[in-house]
């Protein structure tokens, strides 16, 4: 944007002077007046012309000079948001990184606690069922050897 406006100034100075120069010429020779009259008006407007033109050049490197401070200023405020922002951008991921390490420890741990009860309660599981089997089976053995003696006892009755 700055580029533009540098060369819409340096545009209007350079139209001016050309504006100006055309307008004193076309001035100074179509007036009716003799040679004298004449080079002494050209003497003056070019001496004007020369000051209007020393005094714009004088205006446009003030106004160069503004321009390119404000540029400075600004590109130096936009780096320093960016610098700023890059840094909490940073720390900020830094952050969330951690957290997210910390996280899969901790997920990592419990699935670790987990399993080992998991294969604690498993071996519980297998003992208790090997234990009920192993009643059942003396029960089941019972109950069969009382059938066996009361068929036995059933027969010897009936004989």
């Amino acid at each position: 944007m700055s580029n533009d406006n540098d060369m819409n100034t340096k545009d209007f100075i350079i139209g001016a002077l050309v504006g100006g120069i055309v307008g004193a010429a076309s001035a100074l020779l179509l007036a009716p007046k003799s040679g004298k009259e004449l080079r002494e008006d050209l003497n003056s407007q070019a001496l004007v012309a020369k000051e209007r033109t020393s005094d714009l050049t004088q205006n446009a490197l003030v106004k160069g000079t503004e321009y390119a401070a404000i540029a400075k200023e600004k590109s130096s405020e936009i780096a320093d948001t960016v610098s700023e922002q890059s840094t909490h951008l940073l720390g900020r991921v830094r952050e969330l990184t951690e957290n997210v390490k910390r996280d899969v420890e901790e997920l990592s741990q419990s699935a670790d606690e987990l399993t080992e009860e998991f294969q604690e309660s498993g071996a519980e599981i297998a003992e208790t069922v090997k234990r009920e089997v192993a009643e059942l089976h003396e029960v089941v053995t019972e109950q069969s050897e009382v059938a066996e003696t009361a068929a036995e006892e059933n027969e010897i009755e009936k004989a």
